[in-house]
């Protein structure tokens, strides 16, 4: 077909012009389509839209156009032909895997161990551990040697930070320093790996990849409350010294494969970390456009982080068009999206206790198998009940549609209840003793999930009077619905006579068997008319309690429960009471075709349920944790558009356009390993936890060139401050070349065959000669590699925005060293409710509360905290493999100025003047605590002539200014 589309249509329809954004000059671009869709669907002549347009009878709409060269009859049978057939090659084509020259690109090389170089006798005497033979032999290539080590003092400084992120004590230098053990190297990297502090540094560096932070993102930005739970558990992961496998796997698949773990359930906060736009998910329905466009980006980010963060893989430039540089088209992308097209983002409820969990599970289960042998029992009943069923609930369905008029306004609306046996209570304060003679409940009208008219309605209820508010001392019973369901009763008022009336206070209205709402309960009624005995409605406008409530005025709050609007018996037509007749009448024959055998079954079935549902809830209550889940979530953050656990349909999308879907896609992967299929093998009845489970697996797989490399390049660069590839979450054809590729390998086979230890990994690095050089430059070496990419020094680094900030609250004796849960906010929040405003400046940097390390930080997508942003923090909407690392003069002026830095000089300072010191010891203590060494005598004078001369609190605001407090040697 080729020769043909080269002859007519490559002109417009090629490398220069894509009109209709389709191109004919390849078939893998004809596998594409365009802009409108499909352009061949094999073995259809009359499906795709080539053919549609040459066979096209509208001259303006026929292809090609009448002033270009027609295709001849012979042609256009040809390609009629060629797709009747089958259009094989197109087939092919897309199914070929890609050249196996694709693969000779450094990352993608089968993972082998390589060999140690043979060095000669000044290498020999240099190494200390097999990796520095890489490195010495690289220097050697290049004309290059190592540094001297550094001192002690350096040393401890740099592990310091590089483990635990924070400075070392006086007293551990001069310990250090002092010591004659042989090992108190060793020692002292052991030790540091054992402390708690290095989860909470190395957390740091994952939540930077992973982009995760605490609220939203997008133009709202809503405050995401229960984002934590992942970031404890990445502290304890590293903290555990967890295998990397392990890692890996509850991230994607825990819920799976451990889910009666509590890291199997809070790791699945990975898949959530990133950005979310409440309004495209919340506020606007999934067969919406802007509905479509929200989740189609959300799956891309799960797809994009998983890729990044495991196998430093760009695969995200394969939304639109096949990647222009790496080994991915397009269905590839779409089958990693197709992975996770069941999930959403949201509220996921988990126990601590994996005994607990157990429980919760195995009596859940036991409900649900309860649920369907009532449902079989629905199923005989409506069976038995006859055609007369379905022509009844037919008319019922007619009169619902035809008689909708919504009230002025909603009413009250309970909390959400995820157990339909909740007691919800709602009551109206009279004000005074008053009598009572009639009561009359009117049901809500809302359109969610259609229900309607009688929204919220409970099954079962009764209603008490009392003089106590609380209800305790013997409330009088007025009306009892509490013993079997009663009907809905649509917008046909429910009036109860009070026979004789009663004199009380309070009225209390109390469901005992709620409404379903979607797959959770609620409790909702437009109005409660309490009238004395002359007829009139005494609770207008009087004060409303409740167990809870949602108030979202004008639509839901407890004072519309009193306010006199409500669709009135005026305005309820001879249809809408003609409804409330056929809804008794379909209730009669319901309980006629009902046998006493079910009858019985059935309250047996519900006693039991009712026996589950006590041992549920006399269960602690479960934590949240914001996750990718197929569980519902609650409150505002739980989406729309949930599949209940059933993937969505994945289509290829034509220039990544959710309104021109191209064919399905399968689960599966990209092909990063020449040969190997990329679609997983899946029963046809599978879970949706198993695409994860089959993902997370591929990844893991022994042979993966990227997983192993990816993991240890990270390590290696957070030591060294550059990776051995520069790029690293970026292995493809426009990241870069590693410097040492064998080292690379070597590290990452040694890690993954040794047990996949991060612990032992950096005991590796940090036990090595590389690791022990001193900073200092030499022009002689760098006039061969200035920028050190041959580590014949150790790179001196700027402190991060959290070390700097952690080390400045130790160093002024405030720092809160409480481990884990809820985030502390260093600003004052206002409009939460809408679109929150993050007021930094509001901020008190003396309150305790904010005193805790920065990795406890609550942290805000759209308005970042300004000082921490200056010192180069990673944007939490950007998935950052490597942070920049700047010097500017706005970073001297924050950390001289800023109110948090300003106020822990001051504390720094009046800690050092209650010490029994005399002023110059003042200085020189202050000065070790901040870069680990003493001023020598001139140094020293200068800096107390300083203080004498503008006082100790400044003076220290200067120190936290020198360049040997903010960088590691």
């Amino acid at each position: 077909m080729q020769p043909v589309f080269d002859r007519i249509c490559v002109e417009c329809h090629g490398p220069e012009s894509q009109k209709g954004g389709l191109r004919l000059d390849g078939l893998d671009q004809l596998a594409l389509g365009g802009s409108s869709g499909v352009a061949v669907v094999p073995g259809h002549s009359d499906k795709g839209l080539l053919l549609q347009k040459i066979l096209h009878r509208d001259p303006e709409e026929r292809m090609p156009p009448e002033k270009r060269s027609p295709l001849t009859p012979k042609e256009v049978q040809k390609i009629k032909s060629w797709v009747n057939s089958g259009a094989v090659e197109l087939v092919q084509q897309a199914k070929a895997p890609y050249p196996k020259e694709a693969y000779e690109h450094w990352s993608l090389k089968p993972l082998e161990q390589p060999g140690l170089p043979e060095l000669n006798d000044g290498g020999a005497r240099w190494v200390r551990h097999p990796l520095d033979a890489f490195v010495y032999q690289k220097m050697f290539d290049h004309g290059l040697s190592p540094s001297p080590e550094a001192d002690r003092v350096t040393l401890i400084r740099r592990i310091y930070f590089d483990l635990i992120g924070l400075p070392p004590s006086a007293k551990a230098i001069q310990s250090f320093v002092r010591s004659k053990n042989p090992h108190a190297y060793e020692l002292l990297v052991d030790r540091l790996l054992a402390s708690e502090a290095y989860g909470e540094r190395w957390a740091r560096h994952w939540l930077d990849v992973v982009h995760y932070a605490d609220t939203h993102g997008y133009d709202k930005d809503k405050l995401r409350p229960n984002a934590w739970p992942y970031r404890d558990y990445v502290i304890r992961s590293f903290n555990a010294d967890k295998p990397y496998s392990r890692f890996v796997e509850e991230q994607l698949a825990g819920d799976v494969l451990y889910p009666d773990s509590m890291d199997g359930i809070t790791a699945t906060g990975f898949i959530a970390a990133g950005p979310w736009d409440f309004i495209g998910h919340a506020e606007v329905s999934e067969d919406k456009l802007d509905g479509k466009v929200a989740r189609h980006l959300d799956r891309d980010d799960m797809v994009a982080v998983t890729m990044n963060t495991f196998a430093s893989t760009t695969v995200q430039c394969a939304r639109c068009h096949h990647h222009k540089f790496d080994p991915v088209r397009m269905e590839d992308y779409y089958s990693l999206q197709s992975v996770f097209s069941a999930l959403d983002r949201a509220d996921r409820t988990f126990d601590a206790d994996a005994s607990v969990s157990r429980k919760r599970r195995q009596w859940m289960s036991s409900m649900d198998k309860i649920q369907e042998e009532l449902d079989e029992l629905t199923a005989r009943v409506r069976e038995a009940a006859g055609s007369s069923l379905p022509e009844l609930e037919s008319s019922i369905k007619e009169l619902e549609g035809s008689k909708k008029s919504k009230p002025d306004a909603y009413g009250y609306h309970s909390a959400i209840a995820q157990s339909q046996d909740e007691t919800k209570w709602v009551q109206v304060d009279l004000g005074a003793p008053t009598d009572i003679r009639e009561l009359v409940l009117r049901a809500s009208d809302d359109d969610f999930n259609g229900i309607g008219a009688g929204f919220g309605f409970p099954l079962r209820f009764k209603i008490e009077a009392s003089s106590d508010p609380a209800f305790i001392n013997a409330p009088t019973l007025l009306v009892d619905i509490t013993p079997e369901d009663v009907p809905n009763p649509k917008r046909v008022p429910l009036s109860f006579e009070i026979n004789p009336p009663v004199m009380s206070r309070f009225v209390r209205v109390s469901a005992t068997r709620l409404a379903i709402r979607s797959k959770d309960y609620i409790f909702s009624l437009a109005e409660l008319e309490i009238k004395n005995s002359g007829g009139n409605n005494v609770a207008l406008g009087k004060a409303v309690s409740s167990k809870d409530s949602i108030e979202a005025s004008p639509r839901w709050a407890k004072a519309n429960l009193v306010d006199g609007k409500f669709v009135s018996d005026e305005k309820v037509t001879a249809g809408a009471r003609t409804l409330a007749q056929l809804v008794a009448e379909k209730n009669a024959l319901l309980k006629r075709a009902t046998q006493p055998e079910w009858a019985q079954r059935k309250q047996i079935l519900l006693g039991e349920k009712e026996m589950l549902q006590s041992s549920l809830d006399q269960l602690p209550p479960p934590s949240k944790v914001y996750a990718g889940t197929v569980h519902q979530g609650s409150g505002a953050f739980r989406g729309t558009g949930h599949m209940g656990g059933k993937p969505r349909t994945i289509h290829v999308l034509s220039r990544g356009d959710v309104d021109k879907p191209g064919k399905t896609v399968n689960p599966g992967v990209v092909p990063v390993i020449y040969g190997q299929e990329t679609r997983f093998e899946l029963p046809m009845d599978h879970d949706e936890g198993e695409r994860r489970v089959a993902l997370a697996r591929w990844i893991l797989q022994k042979k993966h060139p990227l997983t192993w490399r990816s993991i240890v390049n990270r390590i290696w660069q957070y030591h060294f401050g550059a990776g051995i590839c520069d790029s690293p979450n970026d292995f493809g054809l426009m990241g870069s070349e590693p410097t040492h590729p064998e080292l690379l390998d070597w590290l990452a086979v040694t890690f993954r065959d040794g047990g996949q230890s991060f612990k032992q990994l950096h005991r590796m690095i940090l036990t090595s000669a590389t690791y022990r050089q001193t900073s200092n430059a030499n022009l002689e070496k760098a006039s061969i590699d200035s920028g050190n990419r041959y580590l014949w020094r150790m790179n001196r680094r700027r402190l991060e925005a959290e070390a700097v900030r952690d080390s400045v609250l130790s160093l002024a004796g405030v720092l809160d060293r409480k481990m884990g849960g809820p985030a502390f906010m260093d600003f004052v929040i206002e409009k939460p409710e809408h679109s929150p405003h993050y007021e930094y400046r509001l901020h008190d940097p003396m309150d305790p509360a904010s005193h805790r390390r920065s990795i406890y930080r609550f942290i805000v997508r759209s308005q970042q905290q300004p000082f921490m942003t200056t010192l180069d923090c990673a944007d939490p909407s950007l998935m950052v493999g490597r942070r920049n690392e700047t010097l500017t003069p706005s970073q001297s002026l924050a950390l001289l100025n800023n109110p948090f830095m300003v106020a822990m000089a001051k504390e720094w300072g009046r800690k050092l003047e209650k010490s029994s010191l005399d002023l110059p010891d003042q200085i020189q203590t202050a000065i070790e605590a901040a870069t680990g060494k003493k001023p020598d005598t001139v140094e020293l004078k200068r800096w107390v002539d300083y203080a004498k001369k503008h006082g100790l609190a400044n003076t220290c605001r200067w120190m936290l200014n020198m360049n040997a407090f903010l960088f590691v040697d």
